[in-house]
């Protein structure tokens, strides 16, 4: 069985460097076969934020499946939120924002649910999840199918953030996909619990979701790495 390790929320810029090592010791210490990254890699998406988050990467010995988070395209450079929001992501993180990576029982997907223009609350539009829905068709029966998104589809009610608009719709698409487990961040608090198909001929198919609290953020502390 392969073992995944998810996080999510670094915020190099605003991070605490006396959790670096641990946390890299922890992760390479599971000897993992995917470690999935999702998003805001930086604090300001500023070019050193991203090169620190690079160096990050490199030193963790597992693949590495990362999606964008809201942080990681500049807010407060509205000319390159706009005309280049992805220019440094793509330069020091991987030029592909919907990653695919498949191993010998699973499938993970990345989705993107950063939109330049709605900052805080994302987007997940039907390409996106057409997209998506195409490759978690992979693999055979027993293949566990991963979707990975910044953004929640479902918020615990101990956290006041704006749900993603679409949240019910993109998650009945996915669940229609047969998705398996769903992964997310953006609120730094730790979560789990399961998202059940409405419909009968899907036989309350189940999946589980899990959002990741911030591992090496300093703007809120008390979530942890999930190791699954």
């Amino acid at each position: 069985m392969s073992r995944l390790i998810h996080l999510s929320d670094l915020h190099f810029g605003k991070d605490r460097p006396d959790l670096l090592m641990p946390l890299l010791e922890a992760v390479n210490g599971y000897d993992p076969d995917l470690v999935i990254i999702s998003g805001d890699l930086t604090q300001r998406a500023r070019e050193k934020e991203y090169r620190a988050a690079r160096a990050f990467i490199d030193r963790i010995n597992a693949p590495v499946l990362s999606v964008p988070g809201n942080h990681d395209i500049p807010l407060h450079r509205p000319f390159t939120r706009f005309l280049a929001p992805w220019r440094y992501y793509r330069r020091w993180i991987h030029h592909d924002l919907t990653p695919v990576h498949e191993g010998a029982d699973f499938v993970a997907v990345g989705i993107n649910t950063v939109d330049r223009f709605k900052w805080q609350t994302g987007k997940l539009g039907l390409r996106r999840l057409g997209r998506a829905c195409r490759a978690l068709s992979r693999g055979g029966k027993n293949t566990l199918r991963i979707a990975v998104c910044h953004h929640p589809l479902d918020h615990p009610n101990e956290t006041h953030k704006r749900p993603i608009p679409g949240a019910q719709r993109a998650l009945k698409r996915l669940l229609d996909c047969g998705a398996d487990l769903i992964l997310s961040g953006h609120l730094h608090i730790w979560h789990a619990g399961t998202f059940a198909h409405p419909a009968p001929e899907h036989d309350g198919h189940l999946a589980i979701q899990l959002h990741a609290g911030t591992s090496l953020s300093s703007r809120q502390r008390g979530s942890r790495m999930i190791s699954i």
